[in-house]
């Protein structure tokens, strides 16, 4: 996206970007749980219909079995595995929500990563973000903000080849947004809003 109409793009959906980042700031801790199970699941597949899964799983506390895995077919990819992550981070709820308390963005990213099965650092970052806590420290490097960062030639490969790949590339996204004078949680935001025709998640 050529930058200049990015800064025009960004002026014209600035206070709905802020609002939708202020509701995640505000969230109970049922919502969080919420956000935790959607962050699970996006992964290659469609954001929109993960949360429609998670808001079914919620409503019929599915949360293992094949009752789970039915409701993960039909709405996102690689539906047993994904079955497996959501009922073993409702297992680990608790201890899950008491390492939230760390304050330190990077260390709370780094232990989601290595302790959360199905999560890795974009996931982890996805999460922190969708509940308020990642204080435009952290990106989350989809497809999205890579293909961006590409056109903006910040970056000259869009896939992500290790996590010293990911920690380099998201330095680089990090001082994008700045260059913009954009914060990087709202920088995401935009982006994901102009391809997919909604601020979501």
């Amino acid at each position: 996206m050529d930058l200049k109409k990015l800064k025009i793009l960004y002026r014209t959906k600035r206070c709905g970007v802020k609002e939708r980042l202020r509701t995640f700031k505000s969230l109970s801790e049922v919502e969080q749980q919420k956000e935790f199970v959607f962050c699970l699941l996006t992964p290659q597949s469609n954001a929109q219909r993960c949360w429609e899964a998670v808001e079914q799983i919620f409503k019929s506390k599915q949360y293992r079995g094949g009752n789970l895995r039915k409701i993960l077919k039909s709405k996102t990819r690689f539906h047993n595995n994904k079955a497996r992550y959501v009922s073993e981070g409702i297992r680990e709820w608790n201890n899950i929500r008491k390492n939230l308390k760390n304050t330190n963005i990077l260390e709370l990213r780094n232990w989601l990563a290595n302790n959360v099965k199905g999560y890795g650092l974009k996931e982890a970052s996805h999460f922190l973000r969708n509940i308020g806590k990642s204080n435009n420290k952290i990106a989350i490097l989809d497809r999205h903000i890579l293909k961006n960062m590409n056109l903006a030639k910040k970056i000259d490969e869009t896939k992500i080849k290790s996590k010293k790949d990911y920690l380099e590339k998201e330095q680089k996204y990090l001082k994008f947004a700045n260059q913009l004078c954009i914060q990087p949680d709202e920088l995401d935001l935009l982006l994901w809003s102009e391809e997919n025709g909604e601020i979501f998640k």
